[in-house]
């Protein structure tokens, strides 16, 4: 009688076991094809983005306004390495700089004015140089650089 006891036991444990067996094999989801799915549409907008940015079609405006004149010379500040201000060739303060401006520009507000900064030189000196000219009232400034010359 014990015996056939542990065998209802035995077997009625097997069935509970097979029963929580097909219950997880239900309840999980296959993601392989929704991965498949994602990736290849993932691929499709990866391709197709660019192509969307590209074609747009714009008329650019076009300008009545002439190239600024190249008659009269323009005024060059330069700073050099060491951080030292020049206008055309002669040394000058910061201080110095929009009365002498001001003295020499022909053209009033309206003239060239080209600042030229050292590679070494401190970039605050430069920006400084620059600030000084644009809140005198100059607007036509201008940084000077080299083009990059391929190697």
């Amino acid at each position: 009688m014990g015996m056939s006891a542990g065998g209802a036991k035995s077997s009625g444990g097997g069935r509970r076991r097979r029963g929580g067996r097909r219950g997880g094999a239900i309840s999980e989801i296959n993601v392989t094809p929704l991965v498949d799915v994602m990736l290849v549409l993932l691929i499709i907008f990866m391709v197709a983005a660019p192509m969307m940015t590209v074609g747009v079609p714009i008329d650019l405006p076009e300008t009545q306004a002439k190239p600024m004149n190249a008659d009269t010379q323009p005024i060059t500040v330069s700073v050099n390495p060491k951080g030292e201000i020049y206008l055309q060739e002669t040394p000058i303060a910061l201080e110095e700089i929009v009365p002498k401006l001001q003295a020499i520009a022909t053209t009033g507000y309206n003239e060239r004015i080209y600042v030229r900064g050292d590679t070494t030189a401190a970039y605050g000196v430069v920006m400084k140089v620059m600030a000084r000219i644009s809140s005198a009232g100059y607007k036509n400034i201008g940084l000077v650089t080299l083009q990059e010359q391929a190697k």
